[in-house]
């Protein structure tokens, strides 16, 4: 086996391709893996964790790994990865005489284009001058980017509360306008429900009970993970509901949220009861109804009738003992709410993104006892694709668990829509089959619990994804509460045999 690392400093490409890249690589016939990615330190974390010698970078460097079979292999490797940075979208580049140069600013481009929302995707570092630009020329704003910090935040939102505009994000997952989706969208029917998200996975939650229930959906207005934060103060979220509250398409709506600042949540539910319209309110916290519930209870509110969310059981049988649950997710708010049902359980659950201060995880993310980890927290996902986009991360920690002796159960979530992997059960299920395989030859059962988050209409194929990971051996729920519950089961029926 030859193990080949390079440094290219200040050699940047983005992240998405950066992951095309590696997966190309992989392909090759005779590699054993590769990663291919920008120096961050999450990533020579990541490439230690594959068994590389770490070199000397910087973020502004791009890091290569290949494991190939012989030098064949490695050379077909590195002039595979040399070709896929190469190549470039193919396509009119506007060039030529009388050509129009493309805009250079949001600013300019609103000036030549018209339009009224801007989507800001650029790295968060430049994301706010970019987004004041769009306020500044009367534009609402999506803020795709991720890593901005909150006094930017809470200044964008108070430059369009003066222009009476809206700021949704920054990490603005989700949003659905008028059927036009941004972000990490899924395909929904057009409706009566009109949503408010400080959440993106739990939004799309949301919109996949509802529209599984027969109901559509209006508007789904992103308003970033921050927004019902004491320090940003539920700013995006009053004013879209003061938008929701006016437009004649939306006749219900429903806030769903992270846990939130007390004081902001009791503003949101004052404003929620002078709006004129049935208000559902998904904030979520310890006691408080789960997103599937508070999906029931929109979908009634609509005068629909609710249907529950379907499953997939395991085509593997249940064996046993299942010791602990680990996690790993790539939605922050799914992540959140299996966390509260599996504490009100089982006591603390450690955590990127403890629901308590002290359920904090270990160096390398590691806990005794019941863990879940957010794979798209902003610290996981600087100069890397999203877990949505890029399963890497949460397969090789799949693999670990799977040789850990204490994990009994692996919970995870897998979302679908525009944006997201165009084929996840593509790679997870054979990381599945691997895991249990891996956890077997050990003696032990591994159980593989997933939340398929999702539409019919999604481009990834609900039914599809659903049948690849249940004949993979997982358990599949459309309802993330569902497959909480059912983790949770399984180790309570591990401790009674």
């Amino acid at each position: 086996m030859i193990r080949h690392v390079e440094v290219r400093a200040g050699t940047y490409h983005d992240s998405v391709t950066l992951m095309q890249v590696s997966q190309a690589v992989r392909g090759e016939d005779g590699v054993g893996g590769a990663l291919v990615a920008m120096a961050t330190q999450l990533n020579l974390d990541l490439l230690g964790g594959m068994g590389f010698d770490v070199p000397a970078a910087s973020p502004n460097d791009l890091v290569v790994g290949v494991t190939a079979d012989d030098d064949a292999a490695l050379g077909r490797a590195l002039a595979r990865m040399e070709s896929a940075l190469a190549a470039r979208p193919s396509g009119d580049d506007g060039g030529g005489f009388g050509a129009t140069a493309p805009p250079r600013t949001v600013g300019s481009a609103a000036r030549r284009d018209g339009g009224t929302v801007a989507f800001v995707s650029t790295p968060g570092r430049y994301a706010f001058a970019d987004a004041m630009d769009a306020l500044q020329h009367g534009l609402h704003v999506v803020v795709f980017s991720d890593n901005v910090p909150v006094e930017q935040e809470v200044r964008l939102k108070q430059e369009a509360r003066e222009r009476g505009l809206l700021v949704m994000g920054p990490d603005c997952g989700t949003a659905v306008i008028g059927g036009v989706g941004f972000g990490f969208a899924n395909v929904v029917r057009p409706g009566p429900v009109g949503v408010v998200a400080a959440s993106g996975t739990g939004a799309q939650q949301l919109l996949g009970l509802v529209d599984g229930a027969g109901v559509g959906i209006s508007h789904c207005i992103g308003v970033g993970g921050r927004d019902l934060s004491a320090a940003v103060g539920g700013a995006s979220t009053l004013a879209a509901l003061d938008l929701l509250a006016d437009d004649d398409a939306t006749e219900v709506v429903v806030v769903v949220s992270k846990p939130p600042a007390p004081e902001v949540a009791e503003a949101v539910r004052e404003r929620a009861e002078k709006l004129g319209k049935p208000v559902v309110l998904a904030l979520l916290g310890p006691g408080l109804p789960d997103l599937t519930a508070v999906a029931e209870t929109v979908v009634t509110t609509a005068g629909a009738e609710w249907r529950a969310p379907r499953s997939w059981p395991s085509t593997a049988p249940a064996t046993g003992p299942y010791p602990y649950i680990r996690g790993l997710y790539a939605g922050g708010t799914l992540c959140d709410e299996a966390m509260l049902l599996v504490s009100a359980e089982f006591g603390p659950v450690r955590s990127n993104i403890p629901l308590e201060p002290s359920w904090t995880l270990g160096p390398g993310l590691w806990a005794e006892g019941h863990a879940m980890i957010d794979f798209g927290d902003d610290e996981l996902t600087r100069g890397r694709p999203h877990p949505m986009i890029d399963n890497s991360l949460r397969t090789e920690r799949l693999l670990a668990e799977a040789r850990d002796p204490s994990c009994g159960v692996v919970l995870l979530d897998v979302v679908l829509g525009h944006g997201a992997h165009p084929d996840p059960a593509a790679e997870l299920a054979p990381a599945i089959v691997r895991a249990r395989n891996v956890a077997g030859a050990r003696g032990r059962d591994l159980a593989v619990v997933v939340a398929l988050i999702g539409t019919a209409d999604d481009p990834q194929g609900l039914e599809s994804q659903a049948r690849a990971l249940r004949d993979a051996g997982a358990s599949v729920h459309l309802s993330n509460a569902t497959a909480a519950r059912g983790a949770i089961a399984l180790v309570n029926r591990g401790a009674d045999d």
